[in-house]
């Protein structure tokens, strides 16, 4: 499984790479994408955690995401109102199936993650994950609205810099991640998890999003203020990862 999910994680890499070849990615490219990162999730949690972790990653991120999602689009709760354009195919209950594949594919680094900087104090991981996943969005909501996968009814209020996506729309996101992370807190019952050789896979899958979204946003997408904003909130958990991982490395090197 370790072996799996490096090369699936490796795959998803080099695809998200042309994304700005394609003006952000076309719809095969977004889909393909999300399965390969949902599936090298599923294989790193299954790696650390057995069948048993994969599965419940599967059910509590997936069918949670798939849940929310559903319930979402058709009632505005949690997330506010929107609506799919069918751009994004397949769908399943009226969303695409890249949705809740997004969902797994960074649930599960931003638990690990929250594990890993939570240490010991085992409390802060639900929090710390909650937020972890939901500042992604802050990069994958106006890109995918720019690429008219799905719009919303009422872009205000906003977040300063990310025009086009209510703030309800991060408070569902809130909202929801707390629940997954709970479960699969509940769930995993780990503690220094990402100690484990295989627990690197998400470690690096998060922060090649938060530098590819960086850059991506930047430079090619035509959202610099979303590459600033969103920066500065998915950094405040990705920068001192990056920094735990630089000292890891050199205490090995000694």
């Amino acid at each position: 499984m370790p072996i799996a999910a490096w090369t699936l994680l490796c795959a998803n890499i080099l695809l998200q790479i042309a994304f700005p070849l394609t003006g952000g990615g076309t719809t095969a490219m977004t889909t393909g994408s999300a399965l390969l990162l949902s599936v090298a999730m599923l294989c790193a949690a299954g790696a650390t955690h057995g069948l048993r972790g994969a599965l419940t990653l599967l059910l509590v991120a997936g069918g949670g995401g798939l849940l929310a999602e559903t319930v979402g689009v058709h009632t505005g709760v949690p997330f506010g109102a929107y609506s799919y354009t069918g751009a994004l195919q397949p769908e399943l209950f009226g969303v695409p199936v890249a949705v809740p594949a997004a969902w797994i594919m960074m649930s599960w680094p931003a638990f690990v993650v929250a594990t890993r900087l939570a240490a010991d104090r085992t409390w802060l991981v639900i929090p710390v994950g909650a937020y972890a996943l939901t500042a992604w969005d802050v990069f994958l909501d106006p890109q995918m609205v720019d690429n008219g996968y799905w719009q919303w009814d009422s872009t205000t209020p906003s977040l300063p810099g990310v025009d086009g996506i209510p703030l309800s729309n991060f408070a569902g996101w809130l909202m929801v991640s707390l629940i997954i992370m709970t479960c699969l807190s509940v769930a995993m019952r780990t503690g220094r998890g990402s100690d484990a050789p295989e627990g690197t896979v998400p470690l690096v899958a998060y922060l090649w999003t938060y530098f590819s979204s960086v850059i991506g946003h930047l430079v090619f997408f035509g959202r610099p203020m979303v590459a600033v904003v969103g920066g500065v909130l998915m950094g405040v958990i990705a920068i001192p990862l990056a920094i735990s991982l630089v000292r890891e490395v050199r205490r090995a090197r000694r």
